[in-house]
Formats: structure tokens, C-alpha cells, sequence
């Protein structure tokens, strides 16, 4: 394992290491992720092996004995001087993850500067000691203590914000954190890990770059105290299940299928356009993006014909091209996937409204289509396709439609849409999700809990729960 001098000014688009105890590592086996726009290799990045991951737990333990003893304040002060520097380099950011992730120069902007802004946000909340009860005999005190060594896994939809969102919770609360991108997207948190060496103690934030054995060899290990893992449903149940093994904490990010209930009063030319792009954002790939539309069956036509004029005028490109909305499918195993809703088009006798065939170009791009009226049980209206192809159903009856979103196995978001404030937060009220938004969604907020219902989640990240997440609770009994 080499070293590498971190000390001048990051270049973006060279050189990617692991870093591990303060230092940039090589590893003696490397590979490379696609770019899912032109087909062509990204710059080869490190393959961990289980030594790699050895050193990583036993820099971060012993990291961990003076990083959690530091206080509050400078641990603070660390991440914000952190931030600043990630908004320093936000443009070349910017750049790399189009060039890895696929997504639209635009979009890819708007994700490090909310990375920027969850690191900052984060930052502003703290876990003060509560006196519970005193009196003349005795003072009853919660405080909440580090957990220890902590691993943040990380997807490939949106590696620069989740990360940080794993990042800032850790490291304030003094729990070193080992960030694990997906092979799919390593370049952006290999360069956040070693950017963070200017304001960090070697072992406070490490980044391991590898191939599928990493993350079983992370969450199996029996040093870190915690996995906090954004992902699939079906990745989330093995992660857990390793971590039983060694009771470590876990926090399970996972899928949605979420679902969007527009009542007949809504103004049409308004929200279908709306719900379009909320729909088709990052190609579908966000796991609170709406996956399910339905439509009062009173405006259903007008509604649809808008969404379709509406989504006729979204443009699918690489990311640099002007006016791209829709970028490609990130990675060839994830755009197999959704041609497999494609290829059940004809075999459903499914009517499409919009879309449903695809150019044949390079890169993994996908027309964004819209499934009009399919069965309630039909593959398009229960699973979670991850790409841009959405079911638009009809509704009459409130405790029918209510009935309907909430049939699933899923529950990361919902949103209402109704000129009605009342009838909104009304329907609101009774949907199973995590975030439940009304005449918006996917808007979130760093101060506020985010994780799912159900099959969605275990626990949740962010706002002051999800700082407690990151620590355990003690009580202290003081008898006078």
C-alpha cells in the first residue's frame, strides 16, 4: 500500500485513492466504473481487500478515542470548515459526478450544493444534556454518548449528498465514520474523503473504494458499532442480517413506491406538469420519486393529456447537453431492469400514453413513459421500476384511494394534491409513509426525520432523531 501526498489543491478528475488512517492508499488489484452517457471506462479506482478494511476499523477505533473527546464546538467547526471547502470545489464536483453518475450538469450542481447545505444544517443541531426530573433527593440526567466506529454505504443515485448526510451526523456526535460508495460511483466520495483530511484527524473520515465483497466485509466486521446503509429493500435485509451477527446499529434507507393522489380540483395545467417531473427526475432513479399516480377519475383525461404534452417536452441526453432533463440509466444491470417494463408492454396489453420505446443509441437511456390506466396488481403499479416509466390510475371514492396507496409493502413518501387544504391534510393524515407531502413532494428538510414505513426502512436519518441515532442513551441517577 502507497502513499500519496494530499497536501495541493484537489484535481477532480485525476488520481483516485482509498483513504484510510490520514493517507491516500493504492491497492494492488484496480477497476473501473462506465460512463452510463458514452459507454466508455471512468479512471481506475482502488479494489479493497480485507486488509484494507482491517486498517480502516483499527485506524477509526483508535481515532475514536480522541475524536469523541473533542467538543462539541470543534467538531463542529471542523465540518463547516469542510463544507466550505466542498463548496470550493463545488463546479469540478459537479463535473465529475455527471461524468460518473450520468445525471444533468444542473442537477448534479443542485446535489453538491445540498450536500454543502445538509453538511451546514446538520451542524446547527445539538444533543444537550436534559435534566428529567430533580428534586430535594435526586437529579435524573439523559445525555447521549458516541457510539464508536460508524460505516455510511452509499448508492449510486446520489453519492455526493448521501454521503454528507452520513458524514455530518457521525462526525458531530464523534463517531468516525468509513464511507463506502457504490462500485458504480466511487470517484466523487473517494475525492470528499480526501479532501476531508485538511480538517480532519487521520481516521475520522476514511473512504474504501471495492468491488460486491466490501460492503459484506464492512458490515460483518466485528470493530464498527453502526451501519447506516442507503439502498434496495432487498440489499437492506442482508445488511441487517449480517449486523445482527455483532448487534451493531443499523439505519435502513430502502425503497419506495410512492404514491401521488391528485383530487378533482386541482388546476390541471399547473400540477401535471408538476407531477411529471417529480416523476421523471434523475430518470426515475430517486427512491422518493412518485412512482404511482392517482388521478380523480372526473379530470383523469385532461390530467393525462397535460402530463403527456408536458413530458413530450422533457429532453433525454448526456448530461452537458443544453436543455437535458433526462439523463441515462446509471448503470447497464439498473437499465436491464427497467427495459424488462418495457418488454411487458405488449406481453400486459398495457395502453401507453406517452413513450414506450426506446432509441437505439449508445449509453443507457430511456424514453420517459407513462402507463396509462393499468391493473391495480400489475407489475408497473407494485414495483419499483427505478427508471422513468410511471402507472396513471383513477380514483372516485377517498377511503378506496387511501386503501389503494397504502396496499403496498413500501413506505418512504406520498403526496396529495388539492386545492382543498382541508380534504388534503386529511387524506394526508391516513397514508402509511415516512414523508408525506401536500401539493409538493420530494421536498426535505435537514431538520426534519427522513426514513420509511414498512418495508422502506429501519429507523431514520437527520433532524435531532437522527443524531441520536448516531449515539447511545444513557440515564444518570444522582442521589443527593
Amino acid at each position: 500500500m502507497g502513499s500519496i501526498d494530499t497536501s495541493k489543491k484537489l484535481d477532480l478528475f485525476n488520481g483516485f485513492y482509498n483513504t484510510i488512517n490520514g493517507k491516500s492508499t493504492t491497492t494492488e488489484k484496480t477497476r473501473h466504473s462506465i460512463n452510463p452517457a458514452t459507454g466508455k471506462p471512468n479512471p481506475e479506482v482502488p479494489v479493497s481487500t480485507q486488509k484494507d478494511v482491517d486498517e480502516a476499523v483499527a485506524a477509526a477505533k483508535e481515532a475514536f478515542k480522541t475524536w469523541s473527546k473533542v467538543p462539541w464546538e470543534e467538531r463542529k467547526k471542523a465540518i463547516l470548515a469542510f463544507s466550505d471547502a466542498l463548496e470550493a470545489h463545488a463546479e469540478d464536483f459537479a463535473k465529475m459526478l455527471t461524468k460518473e453518475q450520468g445525471k444533468p450538469i444542473q442537477f448534479a450542481t443542485g446535489e453538491v450544493q445540498t450536500g454543502v447545505t445538509w453538511l451546514r444544517e446538520l451542524s446547527k443541531i445539538e444533543l444537550k444534556e436534559e435534566v428529567v426530573e430533580e428534586d430535594d433527593q435526586k437529579q435524573v440526567i439523559v445525555r447521549y454518548t458516541p457510539l464508536g466506529v460508524t460505516v455510511g454505504i452509499v448508492p449510486w443515485n446520489f453519492p455526493v449528498h448521501l454521503a454528507c448526510g452520513k458524514i455530518a451526523p457521525s462526525l458531530l456526535t464523534g463517531n468516525p465514520i468509513i464511507i463506502k460508495p457504490s462500485p458504480f460511483t466511487p470517484y466523487c466520495d473517494l475525492k470528499l474523503g480526501e479532501l476531508g483530511q485538511q480538517f480532519f484527524p487521520p481516521g475520522v473520515l476514511q473512504v474504501l473504494s471495492g468491488d460486491d465483497h466490501l460492503g459484506p466485509w464492512l458490515t460483518a466486521h466485528p470493530g464498527p458499532d453502526k451501519v447506516s446503509f442507503t439502498g434496495s429493500t432487498f440489499t437492506g435485509k442482508k445488511v441487517m442480517e449480517s449486523c445482527a451477527k455483532t448487534l451493531k446499529r443499523v439505519t435502513l434507507e430502502l425503497g419506495g413506491k410512492d404514491p401521488a393522489i391528485v383530487c378533482k380540483d386541482v388546476n390541471i395545467e399547473e400540477v401535471a406538469p408538476k407531477i411529471a417531473t417529480l416523476a421523471f427526475l434523475n430518470s426515475g432513479q430517486i427512491c422518493l420519486a412518485i412512482k404511482r399516480i392517482y388521478v380523480h377519475e372526473d379530470i383523469h383525461e385532461k390530467f393525462r393529456d397535460a402530463m403527456v404534452k408536458f413530458t413530450k417536452t422533457l429532453k433525454v441526453g448526456e448530461g452537458n447537453e443544453e436543455g437535458v432533463f433526462l439523463g441515462p440509466i446509471q448503470n447497464s444491470m439498473q437499465y436491464e431492469k427497467v427495459k424488462t417494463f418495457f418488454s411487458d408492454i405488449e406481453k400486459e396489453n398495457w395502453t401507453v400514453a406517452v413513450g414506450g420505446k426506446n432509441e437505439d443509441k449508445p449509453g443507457y437511456f430511456i424514453t420517459p413513459t407513462i402507463i396509462d390506466k393499468p391493473a391495480d396488481d400489475s407489475r408497473i403499479a407494485t414495483e419499483e421500476p427505478f427508471g422513468p416509466i410511471v402507472p396513471l390510475m383513477t380514483w372516485s371514492d377517498e377511503d378506496d384511494v387511501v386503501s389503494r396507496a397504502n396496499n403496498t409493502k413500501m413506505g418512504l413518501g406520498a403526496s396529495v394534491w388539492s386545492s382543498n387544504l382541508d380534504e388534503a391534510a386529511r387524506i394526508a393524515r391516513q397514508l402509511d409513509a415516512g414523508s408525506v407531502w401536500v401539493n409538493t413532494h420530494l421536498e426535505l428538510d435537514a431538520h426534519a426525520p427522513f426514513g420509511g414505513h414498512k418495508e422502506s426502512g429501519v429507523g431514520y436519518e437527520w433532524g435531532v432523531g437522527g443524531l441520536r441515532a448516531f449515539c447511545n442513551a444513557q440515564t444518570l441517577y444522582l442521589k443527593k
